[in-house]
């Protein structure tokens, strides 16, 4: 004997091996057993065998007209095995009886279930709303099978160019378009980004890197909603200095200005002047929503989006000639070592003599010129002071690390000649070393601007945000911890408030402290303890290495342009570790298939065999070993 009986939504035949009141032991064709509840049970019959009887069963459902079947069916619930009889007009055997349960269970949108073998035709209305859904999801499928085929042919639906940009970021998943593209790149081999550029959906790599990156972090685009800028610090006291900025020509916010004065034959006291926007912002208001949203400038080749909007920008950055808001640091130091002898902090108002830039004085500017008082020299009296004190904080620190800092890798600039958007606009690489005087002028002033304001913040229990180094690990946190990689007892950055919401707050944190002293940990913008710093810790480094991973991208495109432009064909390179270098022409790093075990800065020569500036890599062939140690 053997019985037919559902289980988990799926039919099964068996044969009976022993059967009790509420339950029966079944025996598979393998030999398995297994207990299943009578109430499973939908029939029992002796033949035939149950793989034929499944097996037939399903060919002869198959057969069933469903409309038929409906009409004839009782219009209240029913048993199957009843219904049957009257449907074959007499008394069905076990293929019969199975195969109208498995007709009417595969017609749902005809016969709703009421239970184990019990059905219920649908109403008129609802079975013509059911059959007027199921053919639209008909139609809909062949009409995505339809986008998918012209997809792998290589045309784009006009249906699925409406969304194409979105395709790649947050794409709506349950839409046919989505579907219709997904199988096609399954089908097509490739990757999505490939067969949108395939098929033209964006005009070229350079496009669909910037669209993609705007469309995940600025999807309602760049600019910013109308403000009105707050005027502040007209009552500020002028300081009388003579201030200047050093920064690159494409620099439009200006953040420091350094100033100098020499008090003996051995001491001098130098003003580090940092832009006050966060006197015009508040923390909570409409330009802390901003800046907070955005958490720094993004820079990347040709471009940049700012923080904040241009006219706030405009009345806080530290332009020449006319005097402006600053946060300003004055220290007292010997030059002969380094020592700090004192610092005060001053909210004032400065104007900047003039915004000195890189690009016009790094060749006028050399170490042979700041060390001899003879030698001609731009503005020498005001960098000669400075240069000297600026190599004896930085011995100082050296002393501390341990060791000197090695800042002598050469970097680049990017000059696009045109449009950004455009990948034919050629592209200069300017090459300059980090260490290069003006560059180490300007850093060893912020070092030490952002080391005593982190103190200060620490001295008066007034919470910060501060930048530490130990064991060789970089991290952010509210506590004065060393940062032992610049030599420093603490790191709170604070220099660059137009450009980076860290030193934003920071500098709200400062400018309490400032004028209030001890007392500034109770009326301070953020209390100790305030769980929003941590919170704005975690948002701006992930902001933050966002930003920092698309620039990188962006100028990895644009070496490539370079390259290409260039028809270079053969490149030097230097090993950094394993198959890895680094091209000695560009600030580009690649793998080299097949690269001999070398040490680490030997030199190579590579040939170059293409690129693919979608997925941003260089096709590099080893040619011969260097003869130089990079």
């Amino acid at each position: 004997m053997y019985v037919l009986y559902e289980e988990s939504g799926n039919f099964k035949a068996e044969k009976i091996f022993s059967q009790g009141e509420s339950s029966l032991q079944v025996e598979s064709e393998s030999g398995k057993r297994s207990k299943i509840k009578s109430a499973a049970v939908l029939f029992q019959f002796e033949q035939p065998a149950p793989a034929q009887l499944l097996s037939a069963a399903r060919e002869q459902a198959a057969q069933i007209e469903i409309d038929f079947l409906w009409e004839c069916a009782p219009q209240e619930e029913f048993e199957a095995v009843e219904f049957a009889q009257d449907y074959y007009g007499r008394p069905p055997d076990a293929v019969e009886k199975a195969a109208l349960i498995f007709a009417l269970n595969d017609a749902p949108a005809y016969f709703h279930r009421r239970g184990k073998g019990r059905y219920r035709p649908a109403p008129p209305d609802i079975l013509a709303a059911a059959l007027a859904a199921i053919e639209k999801k008909r139609k809909q499928a062949e009409l995505q099978q339809e986008w998918t085929q012209q997809m792998v042919a290589g045309t784009l639906p006009g249906p699925v160019a409406e969304v194409a940009q979105s395709l790649l970021v947050r794409p709506d998943k349950n839409s046919m378009q989505w579907k219709a593209f997904e199988a096609a790149v399954e089908q097509s081999h490739t990757s999505p980004e490939r067969l949108l550029l395939r098929l033209g959906a964006w005009p070229n790599p350079l496009a669909l890197h910037r669209q993609r990156f705007l469309a995940s972090h600025f999807p309602k685009g760049t600019g910013f909603p109308a403000i009105q800028v707050p005027s502040a610090g007209a009552e500020l006291p002028l300081a009388e200095v003579e201030a200047y900025s050093v920064d690159d020509s494409s620099t439009t916010e200006i953040d420091d200005a350094l100033s100098v004065r020499q008090l003996d034959d051995d001491t001098v006291q130098v003003g580090i002047h940092i832009a006050a926007p966060g006197l015009a912002i508040l923390r909570g208001g409409e330009l802390d929503h901003i800046a907070r949203e955005r958490m720094s400038t993004v820079y990347f080749p040709g471009e940049k989006i700012t923080m904040l909007p241009g006219e706030l920008i405009a009345a806080y950055s530290l332009d020449a000639g006319s005097p402006r808001p600053a946060l300003s640091l004055y220290v007292t130091a010997r030059l002969s070592d380094g020592e700090v002898l004192e610092h005060e902090t001053r909210v004032e108002r400065i104007q900047v003599a003039k915004n000195l830039r890189h690009d016009e004085l790094d060749e006028a500017i050399t170490e042979a010129a700041l060390d001899d008082p003879a030698a001609p020299l731009p503005y020498g009296q005001w960098m000669r002071p400075l240069w000297r004190l600026a190599l004896a904080l930085s011995a100082r620190r050296d002393e501390v690390r341990g060791k000197p800092e090695n800042n002598n890798r050469v970097e680049y600039s990017f000059r696009l000649e045109g449009s950004p958007t455009d990948p034919d606009t050629p592209v200069r690489l300017v090459p300059r070393r980090r260490n290069a005087p003006l560059d180490r002028l300007v850093a060893e002033y912020m070092i030490l601007a952002n080391n005593l304001w982190g103190g200060l913040l620490a001295k008066h229990g007034v919470p910060g945000i501060y930048r530490s180094q130990q064991a060789g690990r970089v991290r952010m946190s509210t506590q004065a911890l060393p940062h032992e990689a610049i030599g420093v007892p603490q790191y709170a950055w604070s220099t660059s408030p137009l450009r980076r919401y860290v030193d934003l707050v920071n500098q709200w944190q400062i400018l309490a402290t400032a004028e209030h002293g001890v007392s500034a940990r109770l009326v301070a913008p953020f209390k100790p303890r305030d769980a929003d710093l941590l919170a704005i810790i975690g948002a701006f480094d992930s902001q933050y290495a966002a930003w920092g991973d698309f620039q990188n991208a962006m100028e990895r495109y644009w070496c490539l342009r370079w390259l290409q432009q260039q028809g270079l064909r053969e490149v030097q390179a230097a090993v950094l570790r394993d198959d890895l270098v680094r091209l000695a022409c560009a600030p580009f790093v690649t793998r080299v298939g097949g690269l001999p075990e070398l040490e680490r800065g030997q030199v190579v020569s590579l040939e170059i065999m293409g690129c693919d500036e979608l997925a941003l890599e260089l096709d590099c062939r080893y040619l011969a070993l260097g003869s130089a140690q990079a």
